[in-house]
């Protein structure tokens, strides 16, 4: 089963609605996480080990785990998705679901 990981600054809007997006998925786990030291769930090397595939809101998410964390390989994505969105806003899941639409 093909772990997914979701990545945003505070772990509060963007990256735990795309989690949601598969919640009882059939054929992916996803986790999200923060890049923030405020983050709700603090990103880790351990979650990227566990990451199949790792998708980041923002372009300098991408970069601030380049410079501190070993991909090993990874796959990384940017979702380039502004932080303007609220939890499970619904222009949010829809941004989400077209950016997404290979793995739902």
């Amino acid at each position: 089963m093909p772990n997914l990981l979701f990545i945003c600054s505070k772990n509060q809007w963007r990256s735990p609605t795309a989690e949601l997006l598969f919640k009882n998925h059939a054929v992916h786990q996803a986790r999200s996480a923060g890049t923030s030291d405020k983050a709700r769930v603090k990103l880790n090397q351990k979650m990227i080990d566990w990451a199949d595939h790792i998708f980041v809101m923002e372009y300098r998410h991408r970069d601030l785990i380049k410079q501190n964390f070993r991909l090993n390989g990874k796959a990384l994505t940017v979702l380039n998705i502004e932080d303007i969105y609220p939890f499970n806003d619904p222009e949010l899941v829809e941004i989400l679901q077209a950016s997404l639409a290979e793995y739902l």
